[in-house]
């Protein structure tokens, strides 16, 4: 099993920032590739970004590319979502997911992943 928390969501105004984090415990955090998705009101869960197990690679969705980074910090077992010039359709509940390294590159499927934490709220006011 592993267990995700997610931090770090609040009320912010468009063009505004804030970082997610999302903490791992239990099995090995390196055997893991990170995603990060989200579920926009009246809306279906969609992605946002990944990173490999070992931080080399990284994926994004077209519409936060150039705006937000995601990391991880293996030796805290964390993973980090930085979110710039953020945009009242960037509001949502975001979840952070792990998956398999097997499973790999398949980022953006949801089935991919098996664990997934509670999410956090983030609402950009315009």
């Amino acid at each position: 099993q592993v267990q995700l928390v997610e931090s770090g969501g609040g009320l912010v105004q468009a063009g505004g920032s804030l970082r997610l984090s999302c903490a791992a415990s239990g099995r090995t955090f390196t055997n893991y590739y990170m995603g990060w998705f989200r579920r926009a009101p009246g809306k279906e869960r969609e992605s946002v970004a990944a990173i490999s197990w070992s931080g080399v690679s990284t994926n994004y969705a077209e519409r936060v590319k150039g705006r937000f980074t995601i990391s991880r910090d293996n030796a805290k077992n964390t993973v980090y979502l930085q979110m710039n010039s953020l945009k009242p359709e960037d509001t949502a509940v975001y979840y952070c997911a792990a998956g398999h390294r097997s499973q790999w590159p398949e980022w953006e499927d949801e089935a991919r992943y098996g664990y997934w934490g509670q999410g956090t709220q983030v609402t950009v006011s315009s």
